[in-house]
């Protein structure tokens, strides 16, 4: 019996980490985006890695895209969440595809 409920516990952990597909309207944000600090890889299912190197340490986030609050997006799982804020969402700007996410420009690598 405490196997079967150890199973189950799992199994809803498992599951409350599957990422959400990305909603029509939040298209822009899908795709590769970089700079010399940053690397934001958003896939069209919902995954999100995301690695920074600021003042000599390096911060990184792996897991599903949970929600869009106004521009920014919330990463993670359960109450172990970030969010990312974004101070300028997806825009083209001569030809290339850029945003601004925790005060950084990133670019999207085509």
């Amino acid at each position: 019996m405490k196997s079967k409920h150890l199973f189950i516990v799992f199994s809803l952990i498992m599951l409350s980490g599957c990422s959400k597909p990305i909603p029509e309207s939040r298209l822009d944000y899908v795709g590769e985006w970089q700079s010399k600090e940053m690397g934001l890889l958003i896939l069209r299912d919902g995954s999100v890695a995301y690695k920074r190197i600021k003042g000599g340490a390096t911060t990184s986030v792996n897991g599903p895209l949970k929600e869009f609050i106004g521009d920014d997006f919330v990463v993670g799982v359960w109450f172990f969440t970030t969010t990312f804020n974004v101070s300028e969402p997806p825009n083209e700007i001569e030809g290339k595809w850029q945003m601004v996410v925790d005060g950084v420009r990133i670019k999207k690598v085509e």
